[in-house]
């Protein structure tokens, strides 16, 4: 039975470049919650104040995010046999709670506003400000998804949307601007509703797979089927069994057992499981350790087999 674990190298620098990006979008948050709350005050709009502090919270989460790459980068120990990577899983699921409670926020806000009737004549400064942070918060968003999809990251995958949900907002604050010169003055509500349960919606689905990890969960299906196929090409490979595989963090652990002639040697047994190592390394997205477990194909363990 052999482990393979990954580079630790290769490790080190996928964290490195996940915190790289977090300090990023964090110097472009408070850049933006200066600018909110100072036009805000100035021109008296409620809305871009609020999305100011909407965009404070980002770099709170962006502190969290930093603080469980920075844990689950560190190397496994004797309390922790498969590493620290659950503590960006951690970090994931307390920035997906925040997008829910800001996109509850927002919506509610809008929602009371339109109930009590309330209207909004944004200036021009306003309009300026929400632009500049629609773009510069979809850029950061664009960023950080592709370093969390390269990597496999979920707590970077949350803090993107982290991102893009202070650029919807922002979308909210620019609507609400166009209406009111256009004499609408509930157009900064409406659009601030819709944004707020898309903000929810994409906590909500970011927490579903911080909770499935959590949880023991595994591979999908198109994975498993990858990785079965995978095993299959591995010469001297009869047939495999008990294919477990579970998420920590950024890392896959998969367990197999593989089946080979009975009369091969302890050497060549060792080699057709390095084999499968290096295969299932080529034929997983993220980062993985393998256990592979060799077993004799004889017909006295064909029922233990079937049973398997």
């Amino acid at each position: 039975m052999v482990l393979m674990d990954m580079h630790p190298g290769k490790t080190q620098q996928h964290f490195n470049s996940g915190v790289r990006v977090t300090l990023i979008g964090m110097a472009v948050n408070v850049t933006l919650v200066l600018a909110k709350v100072f036009v805000g005050i100035f021109t008296g709009s409620i809305a871009l104040i609020a999305d100011g502090i909407h965009s404070g919270s980002d770099i709170t989460t962006d502190l969290v995010v930093i603080g469980g790459i920075r844990l689950a980068g560190r190397p496994a120990d004797s309390s922790h046999p498969y590493g620290h990577g659950r503590y960006e899983t951690l970090a994931g699921g307390a920035v997906a709670g925040a997008l829910i409670l800001v996109g509850m926020y927002i919506a509610w806000d809008a929602g009371s506003a339109l109930y009590a009737d309330r209207v909004n004549y944004p200036g021009i400064p306003v309009i300026i400000v929400a632009i500049a942070s629609i773009l510069s918060k979809e850029w950061i968003y664009r960023l950080t998804i592709r370093v969390a999809r390269r990597q496999q990251s979920t707590a970077l995958h949350a803090n993107a949307w982290h991102h893009r949900s202070d650029a919807l907002s922002s979308i909210a604050v620019l609507a609400g601007g166009i209406g009111g010169l256009l004499g609408f003055g509930h157009a900064d509500q409406l659009a601030g509703l819709i944004v707020g349960l898309m903000v929810v919606v994409a906590g909500a689905r970011t927490l579903a797979q911080v909770l499935h990890e959590i949880t023991e969960g595994g591979l999908s299906g198109t994975e498993i089927a990858e990785i079965a196929d995978a095993i299959s090409q591995v010469e001297g490979t009869r047939e495999w069994h008990h294919l477990r595989t579970r998420l920590v963090g950024r890392e896959t652990f998969v367990d197999v057992h593989v089946l080979v002639d009975p009369d091969l040697t302890l050497l060549e047994g060792h080699r057709i499981s390095m084999q499968v190592e290096e295969v299932l390394q080529a034929a997983c997205k993220r980062p993985v350790n393998v256990m592979v477990h060799v077993e004799p194909d004889t017909p006295e363990l064909a029922a233990h087999h079937k049973d398997c």
